[in-house]
């Protein structure tokens, strides 16, 4: 490295965002990108550790440590420390198709796994990700780069959301002809629809598409395979097809009064929100947070967007209802590094919250009860109550509900935001795909075919709900598979 003692000289620094009370006024993205002397100081505090667990992409304790794609960081923190940003780019995007993507969303295992870190703050990673490929986007350097050779080859993608674009890009970069197939109006899947705008802006994701198409992929929307196009036509028109189609099924709250007008689940809120958004409709939004009570039922990244989102469309009050416990300030015992550190973060939207309404929206070891509505089956409280965790007759944790702890919480609309259980059934039954005991489609990590000759799957209708660096890691390898089986071996990574 270029500066051995950096992370000796520089103490970690992010860049200061918008203000709560000012963002919360418009859609917009709300980081400040560093300088270049300040990012240069930060990318100079990357070790020359020897072995950097950064970029190992491994699962410890069910969870990822390092960089599931592997992105090459020491050597891009390196090229940005001594200015040689092209270089950086060029390094980056040899492992990872979107930085732009995974530059904003991703919670940066990298740097949970960093060297660093165990002695000071680990080095902003993620930052530096983002910042050089902004840069490559102004400086004009990403250009389509359409292959100078077609193989004859049809492949079929089916779903266009972070594992489906990967594999795509891919796919399309060995030469094959590439058919994406999108049930909805635009291209994206979860990076469009999925997540909140101020977030991942929706321009970032449509300049990647259009890039896509410049090189060659054909995209197909307002088509979903299994009504619009049968399943089995896929293996008719195509030479091999990748399922990519996520896991969509919302895990519902079985409670009373879940069918009460103003429960919705969390993906129907935040994608009427961004359909709103990008075309804006009379009324608002079909599910809108305007003047009401907000009660959030589950945490992670899509309860923290359902938050944001609330009180950018005026909500009058907004809840986080969490069942777990409330994690530690700091990495407890048995969450040692390199595992990703179970410790409080305060995101975005809990942030906006307290700004906006005092406190921190999030109560820990809380559940539903019941939901209650009006004479006209209009949602208005929710009856919640204290957990404890207790181990059961099998040595699992199961919650418990503690007596005498009922409480009452004004809600209007109530957004279930606990997690998905898997893909929709309809694609994988025409195709007479195999399923594994979770529903998700049968697939080894790493073959990514299925029980169906010339079928792979990646991303989450594979592996369950991850993340959407974990679906980048998928779509790659599934292309890399799915090219080896048309041509007899692959060259892709």
């Amino acid at each position: 490295m270029s500066k051995p003692t950096g992370f000796l000289d520089y103490r970690r620094a992010l860049p200061i965002d918008r203000p709560p009370l000012e963002r919360i006024g418009d859609w917009n993205e709300f980081h400040h990108p560093h300088d270049d002397t300040r990012l240069q100081e930060q990318a100079a505090r990357c070790m020359d550790c020897g072995t950097p667990f950064c970029h190992t992409g491994i699962l410890l304790a069910g969870m990822a440590s390092g960089c599931p794609i592997n992105n090459l960081i020491p050597e891009w923190n390196d090229l940005v420390y001594r200015g040689l940003w092209r270089d950086a780019l060029e390094r980056l995007h040899r492992t990872n198709n979107f930085p732009e993507f995974t530059g904003r969303v991703c919670p940066a295992p990298c740097e949970g796994a960093c060297n660093a870190g165990l002695v000071a703050a680990p080095v902003t990673i993620k930052e530096i990700e983002r910042t050089i490929v902004d840069r490559g986007w102004e400086q004009g350097w990403i250009n389509p780069q359409p292959p100078a050779v077609r193989t004859g080859k049809k492949v079929a993608v089916v779903g266009s959301g972070p594992a489906g674009l990967c594999a795509a890009a891919q796919l399309n970069r060995a030469g094959h002809t590439v058919s994406v197939f999108e049930r909805d109006n635009r291209i994206g899947g979860l990076l469009m629809y999925g997540i909140p705008n101020m977030k991942l802006d929706k321009r970032l994701v449509q300049r990647r598409v259009d890039l896509l198409a410049q090189e060659g992929v054909l995209f197909i929307t307002s088509t979903e395979v299994g009504r619009e196009y049968p399943a089995q036509r896929l293996l008719i028109d195509h030479d091999a097809v990748v399922l990519c189609t996520g896991a969509t099924q919302p895990r519902n709250l079985p409670v009373e009064g879940r069918n009460s007008r103003g429960v919705h689940f969390a993906m129907e809120f935040l994608v009427a929100s961004t359909r709103h958004l990008l075309d804006p409709q009379p009324g608002g939004p079909a599910v809108s947070a305007a003047g009401k009570d907000v009660i959030v039922v589950g945490g992670g990244d899509t309860g923290t967007d359902c938050v944001g989102t609330a009180i950018r469309q005026g909500c009058r009050s907004v809840t986080q209802i969490e069942i777990l416990p409330r994690p530690p300030a700091e990495r407890p015992p048995d969450n040692p590094w390199p595992q990703w550190p179970k410790v409080l973060r305060v995101d975005y939207g809990q942030e906006e919250a307290a700004a906006l309404f005092g406190a921190d929206p999030r109560v820990y070891l809380t559940t539903v009860k019941r939901i209650r509505s009006d004479s006209d089956g209009q949602a208005q409280e929710v009856e919640t109550v204290r957990i404890e965790w207790v181990t059961d007759a099998n040595g699992r944790l199961a919650p418990r509900e503690v007596p005498g702890t009922e409480q009452v919480r004004p809600a209007q609309l109530v957004l279930l935001a606990m997690g998905f259980l898997g893909p929709e059934p309809a694609v994988l039954e025409q195709l007479k795909v195999e399923r594994d005991a979770r529903g998700n489609v049968n697939a080894q990590h790493g073959s990514y075919a299925t029980s169906v000759k010339g079928v792979f799957a990646a991303g989450d209708c594979r592996r369950g709900q991850s993340l959407v660096v974990w679906a980048f890691n998928e779509g790659r390898g599934a292309a890399r598979e799915c090219d080896r089986y048309l041509m007899g071996e692959s060259y892709l990574p």
